[in-house]
């Protein structure tokens, strides 16, 4: 006997440069993705970077094009991020809750508050840096921004950090070494199902009466 086991969507959100996105590439072993884990590939209108494929990191789209699907409601959350629109799209969260399996999503906190109230059985977890200095450091370290882009990043992580507390997150990581986080975030989704509030009346009854 076992609680419910459908399908499964954890979003990860953390400040820009927190890990979240390091965190899903290490959770996506050819292992659990043989056992149903999935990524949600969100549509975005910034440019692609060196090395990025589309349909892979993102789905780079123009503006216009992104604004369209809006109309369509094809997205589950979609928000403005610094200077760019990022998206979820709705149909793969819909397959993933019917037909089963774990689809991570990495998300801001505005989309991570956005996914929780559309799927409150979703499992949403903050990321945090092991301080400010650690953050702005590794910000620092990715070489992917402008000087102004930078202090626009870690000024808006320096907020979200402050204001997390205030979003529906279930659970905190604290990513000091990568290793630990992901070992941190696996444990936490293998765990999540086996919750007292996971399971029916019904399903207890079967096991202790």
């Amino acid at each position: 006997m076992s609680s419910n086991r459908s399908g499964q969507l954890v979003i990860l959100s953390s400040p820009s440069g927190g890990g979240k996105t390091s965190i899903c590439r290490e959770l996506l072993t050819a292992e659990r993705r043989d056992a149903g884990w999935t990524f949600s590939i969100s549509y975005t209108t910034r440019q692609r970077r060196e090395g990025e494929k589309n349909g892979r990191e993102y789905h780079f789209v123009p503006a216009t094009e992104f604004d369209s699907l809006i109309a369509q409601d094809f997205f589950a959350e979609h928000f403005q991020v610094h200077l760019y629109k990022y998206g979820t799209p709705r149909g793969p969260l819909e397959a993933v809750v019917r037909e089963g399996g774990v689809m991570l999503l990495d998300v801001d906190i505005q989309g991570a508050r956005q996914l929780k109230t559309e799927y409150p059985d979703a499992i949403a977890i903050f990321i945090l840096p092991p301080s400010l200095d650690a953050l702005q450091d590794r910000l620092a370290k990715r070489g992917t921004e402008t000087a102004e882009q930078l202090a626009l990043r870690f000024a808006r992580a320096r907020e979200e950090m402050s204001a997390f507390r205030d979003y529906p997150f279930d659970y905190v990581v604290i990513n000091d070494t990568l290793p630990e986080a992901v070992a941190d975030v696996l444990a936490i989704v293998r765990a999540h199902p086996r919750r007292r509030d996971r399971w029916t009346t019904e399903q207890l009854d079967a096991v202790t009466r």
